[in-house]
């Protein structure tokens, strides 16, 4: 059922359910945010509120691993199996924090930056990340523990500095180009990448589709959390879109996924929610959850 409150941007998109499975369930008003999965199948998952990193197993197994002096929000692996993440201090400096088998450690402070949001690997020691209220995507250097303004464009921007919905938000390569969301704009823009991986210029991909984090498949389907539209998609490289599923399926404010990377699960993408935080339904806040859907189909594997 669609929110009033909403654009009916996907209210005649057509629907193909998949397999569903709830992996994990935490308390209500736990903010999900980021994820990212490692090549022996265990879960890597951002709370952004409290600062928290969880290490969930394939049986749903939960722990807390890590805990910034802050908020956490994107999460990535570097070329050592460490895990680096982007967030702010409790003095609301922007930082890169990097975790070592649970140990947290302040790479760098950003003072320029606004709300550090998703991140992905460029190349070699090179990470991009979205600045969602700067308009803006950062290159984080690990060597050298440096950070610059890697693209600044007006189709990363918010139209509405009051409207607290993140522009530029999630961040993916696919074909030697950058993919990223813009969740205020309802658009994904792509930006192709020059030969020192640095940006082409941006230009709208895809319009009319409120899309948070995302991943693609080995044959360029886009699958794509929706947040406060409660469901995931799937677009296909001509544009169709696609509900593969909605809050019965457990996606209720779903912030972020990623494709499964072992022999069990490469077919499967895994959804973290925040249970409607941001836009409530009208039952009310439910539990953040871990989703698994079944969409049978390989997806890239991304990390370093």
């Amino acid at each position: 059922m669609s929110n009033p409150q909403l654009p009916p941007i996907f209210d005649q998109t057509p629907m193909a359910i998949v397999p569903n499975f709830c992996l994990a369930e935490f308390p209500v008003n736990t903010f999900l945010e980021n994820i990212a999965i490692d090549a022996q199948g265990m879960l890597f998952v951002t709370s952004y509120e409290d600062g928290k990193l969880y290490k969930i197993n394939p049986s749903g197994e939960r722990r807390e691993f890590a805990k910034v002096d802050g908020k956490a929000a994107g999460i990535v692996f570097d070329q050592n199996g460490n895990l680096f993440v982007s967030g702010v201090l409790k003095d609301g400096i922007s930082a890169i924090f990097k975790v070592t088998q649970g140990k947290v450690e302040t790479l760098v402070t950003i003072a320029d930056a606004i709300f550090l949001n998703g991140m992905t690997h460029l190349i070699d020691d090179r990470y991009l990340i979205a600045d969602s209220y700067l308009g803006a995507i950062w290159e984080f250097n690990a060597t050298q523990n440096s950070t610059k303004i890697w693209l600044e464009h007006e189709l990363l921007d918010r139209r509405s500095l009051e409207n607290p919905i993140p522009a530029v938000n999630g961040l993916k390569i696919f074909q030697r180009t950058l993919y990223a969301s813009n969740t205020q704009h309802q658009t994904l823009v792509q930006i192709p990448l020059g030969s020192d991986s640095n940006a082409g210029t941006p230009e709208i991909a895809i319009k009319n589709v409120n899309i948070d984090d995302f991943a693609f498949d080995i044959h360029g389907n886009l699958y794509g959390t929706t947040h406060i539209y409660n469901s995931v998609v799937r677009i296909a490289p001509d544009g169709t879109v696609t509900t593969i599923a909605e809050a019965d399926q457990g996606v209720t404010g779903s912030t972020s996924l990623a494709f499964g990377r072992t022999e069990r699960d490469r077919t499967s993408i895994y959804v973290i929610t925040n249970g409607g935080m941001s836009l409530p339904p009208s039952t009310g806040v439910e539990p953040a959850k871990v989703i698994r859907l079944e969409v049978g189909v390989e997806g890239l594997t991304l990390t370093p």
